[in-house]
């Protein structure tokens, strides 16, 4: 799968390459669809969500651009698939060795529907991101972002919204990126400095909507 990102050009960053061959897909999705785990596709992972095209996912990693020792938080676990990509990137280095703790980074990971953080926690295990805590998944509603952990080097949305909720410009950092979805558009999002932000855009998607109140609390 790696290698056929790359050809399409939407894969290009060494280290989400390395995440995108350490990572299977297949893993993520429900037991029905692992014979088209590997179509660059979303499929349905139950309660109206999908795990996303994987075309999508890279071309939006390569926008967030994380790094090793970063801390990310990501809006909608799903299947915690693009969890376990950002974990495999800020919990290791270049040759895909795990970081010391004090150089760690951290993928705060927030999900609506109990189920679907189950789901989550469930697949991540096998890759043992949650007992490393390089990776945490929240049932909770995002509209609000997750102030315990902020400030964050980048905040990734899968879910498409009518407006960047303020929430998360707040707990980004300064020098940070936050790539989400408005409507049929992706945004990338940079913060150049306290209430200033450059905004780049990108023409022609499809998400499933964010659910901006009410939910689950942890």
């Amino acid at each position: 799968m790696a290698s056929h990102l790359q050809s399409l050009g939407v894969l290009k960053d060494p280290l989400l390459v390395a995440a995108f061959k350490a990572v299977d897909r297949v893993d993520f999705v429900r037991s029905a669809d692992k014979p088209y785990a590997y179509i660059d596709e979303p499929r349905p992972i139950g309660f109206g969500q999908t795990i996303s095209q994987p075309s999508t996912v890279a071309f939006m990693l390569e926008l967030l651009g994380p790094r090793p020792g970063q801390k990310i938080l990501d809006v909608g676990a799903g299947s915690g698939y693009q969890a376990a990509l950002l974990g495999r990137v800020v919990g290791f280095n270049e040759f895909g060795q795990e970081l010391p703790t004090n150089q760690k980074g951290k993928v705060i990971s927030l999900e609506f529907r109990p189920e679907l953080a189950t789901f989550a926690r469930q697949n991540l295990a096998q890759y043992g991101l949650l007992a490393k805590r390089i990776v945490e998944v929240h049932c909770l509603n995002a509209a609000k972002g997750y102030a315990a952990e902020a400030p964050y080097d980048g905040i990734i949305s899968a879910a498409a919204a009518s407006e960047v909720p303020a929430a998360w410009q707040e707990q980004l950092a300064v020098g940070g990126r936050l790539v989400m979805p408005i409507n049929a558009t992706i945004l990338q999002i940079v913060k150049e400095a306290p209430g200033q932000f450059t905004t780049n855009r990108f023409e022609g998607y499809s998400f499933v909507p964010f659910v901006p109140d009410g939910g689950p609390d942890d």
